[in-house]
């Protein structure tokens, strides 16, 4: 095939078979922002979970419980991050239930004495991350 039509055949190709685009940007570690998230997550005591938005605003940025989800998605995997101590609004986890990554936070909820059931954990579980 030559040049030309491989480019032609690749714009054919579901979305899913390209490659995903990414943009240049700054590392992760050197990000203020993402910093004050992984420290507030790193706070959460063993056996609680908080949410989102409370991460978000206990570091300083309120109504931006979806970058908390990104900091903790590009946490570099060294800092060891209690991800999984990290649920939605309303204690539910967040993942889609047929997926791994359900079912790991909820093994590691459970290791840690924190029931969940259907996908939530109780708000007796939940706390507030101010008091921290």
């Amino acid at each position: 095939m030559t040049g030309s039509r491989k480019a032609t055949a690749a714009l054919f190709r579901p979305l899913s078979a390209r490659a995903p685009r990414r943009r240049a940007a700054r590392p992760a570690e050197d990000n203020p922002a993402l910093q004050a998230i992984w420290d507030v997550v790193c706070a959460i005591p063993r056996g609680q979970v908080s949410t989102y938005g409370a991460v978000a605003r206990a570091a300083g940025l309120p109504g931006r419980a979806r970058q908390a989800g990104f900091a903790l998605r590009v946490a570099p995997r060294e800092l060891h991050l209690p991800w999984h101590r990290v649920v939605g609004a309303g204690g539910h986890i967040a993942f889609p239930s047929a997926s791994r990554a359900h079912r790991e936070q909820t093994r590691r909820l459970r290791a840690e004495g924190v029931a969940v059931r259907g996908g939530r954990v109780p708000a007796s579980a939940l706390t507030e991350l101010e008091q921290l």
